[in-house]
C-alpha cells in the first residue's frame, strides 16, 4: 500500500469511527471475563507459574530465570472494548495484545526505550512512531496505585481511557482479524503486574 492510500484509509476510518460513536453514546454491555477465583477462560503462553490468583487478582511475576509470558483469553475477538483495573512499581513493562496480525497496547516502561508509554501502540519493527505513541498519560496515571484502562478496538481505530480520560486514538488498518486478548510481563525484567475486575463487550 503506497503512502497516499495508507494515509486515506486512515482518515476514512478516523471518520467513520467518529460517526459510529456519534450515533451509539450508550455504555457498552460489558461481561466479566475474569471470575477472581482461578484462570479459567484463559490459557498462559510460556511459563505458567508467572501468573497467579491472589485475592481477587490476577498477578503475573517474572520467574527465576527472569522469564515472562502473556496470558490470552480462549475466546477471540475483533471489535470489543475491554476494561480493566491494573497496578504495578515502574519501571515494569506489560502490555494488552489483540488481533490478527497482532498489535499490542503498551502498559508501563519500554523495556528496549526505558521511557514511560502506557497507552501507546508497539510496532514491532518500527518500535513507537510520533502517530502510535500517547504523549500525556503521565498527566493522569498514578505509578504504584490501581488505573483504570479502557480500551476500544472498532474497525482500524484504537482508542484508550486512563482513569476516565481518554489518552490516545491510533488509526492502523494492518491489523483486521478477530484474536484472543492477552495481558503480559516483558521478558529479561524483575517485575510484578497486577490485574482486577476485568471485562469486556463486544462491538458490531
Amino acid at each position: 500500500m503506497n503512502k497516499l492510500r495508507s494515509t486515506f484509509v486512515i482518515v476514512t476510518a478516523l471518520a467513520a469511527s467518529a460517526f459510529v460513536q456519534a450515533a451509539d453514546m450508550s455504555e457498552p454491555q460489558f461481561v466479566s471475563i475474569f471470575n477472581g477465583k482461578d484462570l479459567t477462560g484463559w490459557k498462559a503462553n510460556g511459563d505458567a507459574s508467572i501468573w497467579t490468583v491472589e485475592n481477587g487478582i490476577i498477578v503475573g511475576k517474572n520467574n527465576a530465570k527472569r522469564e515472562g509470558g502473556t496470558l490470552a483469553t480462549t475466546k477471540e475477538y475483533k471489535n470489543f472494548v475491554i476494561e480493566l483495573d491494573v497496578k504495578y512499581m515502574p519501571p515494569a513493562d506489560s502490555g494488552i495484545m489483540m488481533r490478527k496480525p497482532g498489535l499490542q497496547m503498551q502498559i508501563g516502561t519500554s523495556h528496549s526505550l526505558k521511557t514511560e508509554l502506557t497507552g501507546s501502540f508497539y510496532l514491532g519493527a518500527l518500535s513507537y512512531t510520533d502517530d502510535s505513541t500517547a504523549k500525556d498519560t503521565w498527566k493522569v496515571f498514578k505509578p504504584g496505585d490501581w488505573n483504570t484502562i479502557r480500551l476500544q478496538a472498532r474497525g482500524a481505530i484504537f482508542t484508550v481511557w486512563v482513569n476516565g480520560q481518554k489518552v490516545h486514538t491510533y488509526a492502523d488498518d494492518k491489523h483486521p482479524d478477530a484474536g484472543p486478548v492477552s495481558v503480559q510481563v516483558h521478558n529479561d525484567e524483575q517485575s510484578k503486574i497486577e490485574f482486577r475486575n476485568i471485562k469486556i463487550a463486544e462491538l458490531k
